[in-house]
């Protein structure tokens, strides 16, 4: 017979986690168009070769109920690498936020990572897209991303998700917004890990 109160139900962790390093050089000078065509090739670039996910992550892996990857080709191999053979679902909802390049001169070269910090300030700030995904519009994809990781955390089963830096920040903003609690926060480093946690 009860005591008294309903017991409550455990809700899971979510774990984002930045994919691995791609084989993709970033020692590199690039003007803005030359960067353009640098992040068209990273899109479909995988993982560099000779990698190990860390034992935190694959540990993370094999408590995980629910595990899911973004439909680029990093963050597949990335899952592939983690889960070892465990099965995963690959979901456009996870993919990065576009990195479109501001129009610079021809002199103005930096390297791909000067690039990127450039490209997303200026798609930030002043929502230059160039008829791609606005801010507004990959904002509203990640409290959809983040309300489908939280279901299925609901279930009390630990969930992970193995995609991109930027936008993995963008659902841990709506994570928390929904009530949970960072236990875990590695940055944006490749394999980096993100834990959310929410008290019931």
């Amino acid at each position: 017979m009860a005591t008294g109160g309903s017991e409550r139900k455990k809700v899971g962790a979510i774990t984002l986690v930045r994919h691995g390093e791609p084989a993709l050089s970033r020692r590199v000078k690039l003007d803005s168009d030359g960067y353009r065509d640098w992040w068209a090739r990273y899109e479909k670039a995988g993982l560099l070769e000779g990698q190990m996910p860390p034992p935190m992550l694959l540990q993370f892996a094999r408590e995980a109920g629910y595990i899911f990857s973004s439909t680029l080709q990093r963050s597949i191999e990335t899952a592939r690498a983690v889960t070892r053979g465990k099965p995963f679902v690959s979901l456009p909802v996870f993919v990065e936020a576009p990195l479109p390049p501001p129009k610079f001169p021809k002199f103005m070269k930096f390297s791909p990572k000067y690039w990127g910090g450039i490209s997303r300030w200026w798609w930030w700030a002043f929502n230059h897209h160039q008829g791609e995904e606005t801010r507004a519009q990959a904002e509203e994809r990640a409290r959809q991303a983040a309300m489908l990781l939280h279901e299925k955390a609901l279930t009390g089963e630990d969930v992970l998700l193995l995609a991109h830096g930027y936008f993995n920040f963008t659902i841990s903003l709506e994570l928390k917004k929904l009530g949970y609690s960072q236990t875990c926060e590695q940055g944006f480093k490749y394999w980096g890990c993100r834990r959310y946690e929410k008290r019931v």
